[in-house]
């Protein structure tokens, strides 16, 4: 297992950025009033993709970019506690969620692993429109979600950088 000596070029990192840190005493509220749900692809900057800065929203991330039970749960706390008025749900393409079965995600995980992952549910998505608007309805439907909060759904274009929306 790995130990704090493997992380010292981020450990360096964070002393440059923390000698030139402007966010300290900041509430913690999202200041544009945004909450995006994105997957934990790291082609994705959810921020820069729509103009927004540190501060103005709340990110949540998952593989595939889901709104599953945690995710509703950030978006609850987001919309009462935190000034979400606005929900984006925001999967992308070229996805290993949306591109690989079950079986063989299982089976990749498990060759790296070297043990058996058959039993490990990684939730492939098949179709991602489809997806996708069911996750908006999901959120859009959850009893302490306002209907005041607007709720929508875009695919991303990792090679384009462009969002689709998706109705």
């Amino acid at each position: 297992m790995g130990r704090v000596g493997d992380f010292d070029d981020l450990l360096a990192a964070n002393q440059a950025f923390a000698d030139d840190f402007d966010l300290g005493g900041f509430d913690g509220v999202a200041r544009a009033g945004v909450a995006i749900v994105t997957c934990m692809d790291s082609r994705i900057d959810p921020l820069r993709m729509v103009g927004l800065a540190q501060g103005d929203a709340k990110i949540f991330r998952n593989p595939g970019g889901r709104v599953t039970d945690q995710a509703l749960e950030a978006l609850v706390l987001g919309v009462h506690l935190l000034g979400v008025r606005r929900v984006m749900v925001v999967p992308h393409t070229r996805c290993a969620m949306a591109s690989a079965s079950e079986a063989e995600l299982q089976e990749r995980v498990g060759a790296s692993a070297g043990q058996d992952a058959s039993w490990h549910a990684f939730h492939v998505v098949r179709d991602q429109a489809v997806q996708l608007r069911a996750d908006v309805r999901r959120v859009r439907s959850h009893p302490l979600i306002p209907e005041s909060t607007a709720v929508a759904g875009f695919l991303y274009d990792v090679d384009t950088g462009l969002l689709q929306p998706i109705d």
